[in-house]
């Protein structure tokens, strides 16, 4: 016995010796904080002048984000469907035969998730019209807090809608920018919920103004578009400048595989404010009207008229009893300028008419028998 006890005496000695070693190493690593990996010190940029510019852009773009992070929302939708019954369920033997289950009407429940941000402090938030179309339920999500929200009105041509959060709390808007004064080259940033991704920031820049003619939905709707991150989930989501102001309402992406590729299209935020007001006023958007066919105007034609170059409108038609015909438009007229604010094209033109207030009177150049003449105009409701 005693043997044995000696025996197992001299086992637990080394073991004991080799856990406090195994202790103290680990406890020299712990304490080292593993010094041995990376390079000691910090990065020599941090002293480097050239880096601090990119510093001042970086405390920037957190700013930006810290100003708009509880006004950016997130968008969740429900929408009841019904399923499409097999057509062998109409006849009497198989509706028998599988019961009365078979029979009634399906239905199933279809989710959607989409972007918007606050305009008001009693609550109001812009989105697309697509994000909330035909949908039963709205629920917004502000800050980790959700809320119903009831859909005031919505826009298909201009792709916008209108919510208003069932609460009575004080929210924080976002600020306003002025898309007309954006440039190509200006930082853009998007923020929003791609794929569900709450609150995700991207940046880029504006990589073309006056985009128009995307889709049939939106006509000869001008765009922002940018290379800024844009991806499913994005959609209503504001499209931001370097003042952290908002410039446009993301819409919709160039992709073929669903997934961003650099190429993404914003509503300016000039073109939403008349049709958000109207939302507000109306639920629907009265569209103003002159009453004028515009036709293609050619460079030899232009040159004819005593132009020198297309710029403008050539009124090709004028609506009888409209108030084109009534402001003394006729055709031929080439409509230069509405306001002092240049036509270049057909789309300048239906954009300042269509988001002008029923009743507004309009100063309308035009060119005719090669001199310049102004005519006013009051817009009336498109019928």
């Amino acid at each position: 016995m005693g043997k044995n006890k000696k025996l197992l005496l001299g086992i637990t000695v080394p073991v004991v010796v080799l856990l406090v070693s195994a202790i103290f190493i680990t406890g020299v690593f712990c304490k080292s904080g593993n010094a041995n990996f990376g390079a000691s010190g910090s990065s020599p940029l941090r002293n480097d002048a050239s880096v601090a510019d990119a510093v001042k852009a970086q405390d920037v773009f957190r700013k930006i984000f810290e100003m708009n992070k509880n006004s950016v929302v997130f968008i969740s939708t429900e929408q009841t469907i019904k399923i499409q019954r097999h057509p062998f369920f109409d006849d009497p033997f198989f509706r028998q035969f599988f019961g009365p289950e078979f029979d009634s009407p399906r239905t199933q429940k279809r989710t959607g998730l989409g972007t918007g941000f606050i305009i008001s402090e009693d609550g109001y938030v812009c989105t697309n019209y697509h994000v909330i179309n035909g949908v039963d339920k709205v629920k917004v999500k502000v800050d980790n807090e959700s809320f119903d929200a009831t859909i005031v009105g919505g826009d298909e041509r201009t792709d916008l809608a209108l919510l208003k959060l069932d609460s009575k709390k004080k929210f924080t808007p976002v600020y306003f920018g002025d898309s007309d004064s954006v440039k190509v080259g200006d930082w853009a940033i998007a923020i929003g919920n791609p794929f569900g991704l709450d609150r995700t920031f991207t940046v880029g820049v504006v990589s073309a103004v006056a985009r128009r003619d995307l889709d049939m939905m939106g006509g000869s709707q001008a765009h922002i578009q940018t290379d800024a991150s844009i991806n499913p989930g994005n959609s209503g989501g504001p499209l931001l400048n370097i003042y952290g102001e908002v410039i446009g309402i993301n819409r919709m992406i160039y992709s073929q595989s669903g997934g961003n590729i650099g190429i993404g299209f914003a509503i300016p935020i000039n073109t939403a404010k008349s049709i958000l007001e109207q939302l507000k006023l109306h639920k629907k958007i009265k569209r103003g009207f002159i009453g004028v066919q515009i036709v293609p105007l050619t460079e030899d034609y232009a040159k004819e008229l005593g132009l020198s170059n297309t710029d403008g409108a050539l009124v090709g038609q004028v609506t009888e009893d409209s108030p084109a015909e009534k402001g003394g438009i006729q055709p031929g007229d080439v409509i230069l300028a509405i306001d002092d604010k240049e036509i270049k094209n057909f789309g300048d033109l239906l954009s300042i008419v269509e988001n002008t207030p029923i009743g507004k009177t309009l100063k309308v150049q035009v060119w005719r028998n090669k001199s310049k003449l102004n005519l006013f105009i009051t817009v009336k409701e498109r019928p």
